[in-house]
């Protein structure tokens, strides 16, 4: 047993152990925060550089002071951090302009995420030898130049890369990774065969469309031999060809004179034949035009064109009404165009006796034969609802695939809400107006999810925003552009339906119900703010990430600044617009689980009280603070903030 001396003795040095250790631990852990630190900072230079070679006000102004510490909620737009770490970058369709520097990313090295999707920036594509950790790239939508970078080669955690509507060129690189399930290169100007990996002939034509130089599969255009001998080879042979071009060259010179004589024989015979046909056409009284500079439909008839079953070939078909007209009348009517959708181009078409009707000239499409084309579209037709535009008739031929719509005189809510701010001769668009739009939107919706429940991760709507909401002349809202996601490729239906801009797709490529929800949350924000929504709004708008902007909004208490000027002057309408606002921030949020059934939606927009609009124009002061108190004070969790755009 050890005597009281030895444990006297023994104490003090233990003592001395336990504060040693205590130091050590402190100072490891000042270290480490002083490395943390030291990334933090690179990562701030890094990203005020790239911000300075932009020219947009905005991003100025907002980059300033604390960029993020630990896992407190960023406060720069468009980054995200993890443990003081920059991991996300997302600067979409904000109208940024100049050029990035090569080696601009160097120092984000936890970078897992970055889009610059739809903007005008330019120069050559970033090197990402640094960025290891690199899941989702999204360049698409600028003016990016040169070849795609070999850096790329080297995630190998990339899952998806979208650099369509660019102007690349070169080759495409080998790309092996397994990891890549999401690859889109069109509209470009990429050449040379596309390589024979695994993961890229995994992918369809249409992630290579658009680019004339491209050949060899999935694409269907064969890659002549000759373009697929290297270089090397090409050097090898140079001095081989050119010792023997002495001879060939009067036995080209023949063959060049015999080819020369047999294509103006062919000329000869095709304008004969040229002439003749387009005689036929005139007899037939088909109207052929120019689509861009008249706004006329080339729809083709006679043989080609091909119905339903039981119909006579080059008619259309009326949905469950008498046949109105022929479709000589359509083609006779004067047309004015409406404007380029996602899926097609729409015209209105003015008959010389009968309904004006709106034309959509679905493009895109998937193979279909005539038998799965009609299947898909007596679907939609089946869809009656008093908030939805009902098909009228449709056309099938193999080069036209034609939808028939009744047109609704008072225009869509998108141009309802936007046009003309600022003038004189605007008309102000009311609460009373925008909580009826809410509500026949919200009903239409909660129609088609109902006629849909046997197919539970169907999306039914898929492209809810305002321009697909219209009046007709009596102001019933009435919804459109629904059940197309049968009708249309795959890859272009991800490219350009709304409902996969939502956060879950966006994360985790999936999409329910709660996607259409999330859209009408959307639409709801672009409603009661009167600014245009980055998800839904035409490119060179002034758009903003609508539902990152309100949750930072209610969050920094500034919310005077939330509520559209037209609707702030009504007084009397406060109580509903913070209530329909309340109800538009469930539906935004990023996870699906914590958004409302649609029924639910329905009733509680028709809970709020259609206050009727008054003259009243006093300045809006009331609501300053009134987002702070209870109702909706409890702060969205940080997924539901600053990571909602696509």
């Amino acid at each position: 047993m050890a005597s009281p001396l030895n444990c006297r003795t023994r104490f003090p040095k233990l003592l001395e152990h336990f504060l040693l250790l205590y130091l050590l631990l402190l100072c490891k852990n000042v270290v480490a925060d002083d490395d943390q630190n030291d990334f933090h900072g690179e990562e701030r230079d890094a990203l005020l550089a790239l911000v300075s070679g932009f020219n947009n006000s905005f991003l100025r102004h907002n980059w300033t002071s604390i960029m993020c510490y630990k896992n407190d909620p960023p406060y720069w737009f468009g980054i995200e951090c993890w443990n003081g770490r920059v991991t996300s970058v997302r600067l979409e369709n904000l109208g940024l302009t100049g050029e990035i520097k090569i080696d601009a990313l160097f120092n984000l090295t936890e970078l897992s995420v970055l889009s610059f999707k739809d903007n005008s920036i330019s120069g050559q594509v970033m090197d990402f030898s640094n960025n290891q950790k690199l899941t989702d790239i999204d360049l698409s939508g600028n003016k990016f130049d040169g070849p795609i970078p070999l850096s790329l080669l080297k995630l190998n955690s990339l899952a998806s890369l979208q650099l369509q509507a660019n102007n690349l060129s070169g080759s495409i690189p080998w790309f092996d990774q397994t990891s890549l399930k999401e690859f889109n290169v069109s509209y470009n100007n990429l050449s040379r065969p596309i390589p024979n990996t695994k993961v890229l002939q995994s992918f369809n034509r249409f992630s290579f469309l658009g680019n004339p130089n491209l050949c060899g599969p999935p694409t269907s255009s064969n890659c002549n031999s000759t373009n697929d001998t290297s270089d090397t080879n090409n050097d090898n042979n140079k001095s081989k060809g050119s010792s023997k071009s002495s001879i060939f060259v009067p036995i080209l010179l023949a063959v060049n004179v015999v080819v020369l004589i047999f294509l103006l024989f062919l000329s000869i015979i095709y304008f004969k034949k040229y002439k003749g046909l387009k005689k036929k056409l005139e007899e037939k009284h088909i109207v052929v035009e120019d689509e861009e500079k008249h706004d006329r439909m080339r729809i083709e008839t006679g043989e080609k064109g091909v119905a339903a079953e039981g119909e006579e070939k080059g008619k259309l078909v009326f949905i469950n009404e008498e046949r109105q007209f022929e479709l000589d009348d359509l083609l006779k009517a004067s047309a004015e165009g409406l404007g380029k959708g996602n899926f097609g181009n729409c015209y209105k078409a003015m008959l010389e006796s009968g309904p004006i009707v709106v034309v959509k000239r679905l493009r895109d499409l998937k193979p279909l034969s005539s038998e799965d084309f009609t299947k898909q579209v007596r679907i939609i037709a089946e869809q009656k609802h008093l908030n939805l535009l009902s098909l009228l008739a449709y056309y099938y031929s193999k080069d036209e695939k034609l939808l028939l719509y009744k047109f609704a005189s008072n225009g869509n809510i998108y141009n309802r809400l936007h046009e003309g701010k600022g003038k004189p001769t605007r008309i102000p668009f009311r609460w009373s107006s925008r909580l009826l739009v809410a509500r026949g939107v919200a009903k239409a919706l909660e129609y088609l999810h109902q006629t849909t429940k046997s197919s539970p991760n169907v999306v039914p709507h898929g492209n809810l925003k305002l321009s697909n909401v219209l009046l007709d002349e009596n102001n019933n809202v009435l919804v459109t552009d629904y059940g197309l996601t049968s009708l249309i490729a795959a890859p272009l239906v991800a490219q350009r339906m709304i409902s996969f801009k939502s956060p879950e797709y966006q994360s985790h490529k999936k999409l329910s119900r709660k996607s259409d929800i999330w859209s009408y949350g959307c639409l709801l924000l672009e409603l009661v703010t009167g600014r245009v929504s980055a998800d839904s709004g035409p490119s060179g708008t002034n758009a903003v990430d609508l539902c990152s902007w309100v949750h930072r909004a209610v969050r920094e208490e500034w919310t005077a600044e939330i509520f559209d000027v037209e609707i702030a002057v009504q007084r009397s309408a406060n109580h509903g617009m913070l209530k329909l606002l309340q109800i538009a921030m469930r539906c935004c949020e990023r996870s699906p689980e914590n958004r409302p059934e649609i029924s639910e939606v329905v009733r509680e927009v028709e809970s709020i009280d259609l206050t009727p609009d008054s003259e009243d124009d006093e300045e809006f002061s009331s609501m300053d603070r009134s987002l702070t108190d209870e109702s909706m004070s409890a702060t969205p969790s940080r997924s539901t903030i600053g990571e909602d755009q696509p």
